[in-house]
């Protein structure tokens, strides 16, 4: 897959990559990312959006997959070992499972294809997709933009541990969002009850 970096088709080869491995190919795009990247670190967030849109339209296919052919499908396709561990993550976070997926070592695939199996709501499941896979390809695009190719050995090494504290701060603010949202209409709530009042 490296060997395709320094090809006139690499960015061609990127998006193939992505959206394959979302669905049927084993092999995750992040090596030729990480390749193109460091070849050319101005570059590494357009690589990154390209895996990105490459990967969440490869796991709508994917969810098609399991929509359309279900449980017998997925299991001619994975063990059931990585079915029922996907289905786990899948009854305690329901959709947002697949943001889980980013840094689970279970293939992407399984989820996506899972994911259609279990009918999961397909508008929260692409915006999950965008939010996990997203996620994994600009933090490292962001990273050897900022620190240029010597980046690559600890990212290399520590990838998981950065991918999951990423998905932490990201869950943590949409949390936040929330909760404070729900604060303000609250209160908004309360004022109109208390001007009501007067």
């Amino acid at each position: 897959m490296i060997a395709w970096s320094a090809s006139p088709y690499a960015m061609a080869a990127l998006f193939i990559f992505a959206f394959w491995e979302s669905s049927f190919f084993p092999i995750p795009p992040d090596p030729l990312l990480i390749a193109m990247a460091v070849g050319s670190p101005a570059m590494a967030l357009i690589f990154a959006g390209i895996c990105t849109v490459g990967s969440v339209l490869g796991a709508a296919l994917g969810y098609v997959v399991g929509l359309k052919g279900g449980r017998p499908v997925a299991e001619r396709l994975f063990s059931k070992e990585k079915i029922l561990a996907a289905e786990r993550l899948y009854h305690r976070y329901d959709v947002w499972a697949i943001g889980a997926a980013a840094f689970t070592p279970i293939p992407y695939k399984v989820f996506t294809i899972t994911g259609g199996m279990a009918r999961l709501n397909f508008p929260r499941f692409m915006l999950a997709s965008l939010l996990g896979r997203g996620g994994r390809f600009f933090l490292v695009g962001a990273l050897i933009l900022i620190f240029g190719p010597s980046i690559q050995h600890l990212i290399d090494q520590y990838f998981e541990l950065l991918t999951i504290a990423f998905m932490v701060l990201l869950v943590g603010g949409f949390v936040a969002v929330r909760y404070a949202g729900r604060y303000l209409a609250r209160r908004e709530a309360a004022e109109k009850r208390r001007k009501a009042l007067k």
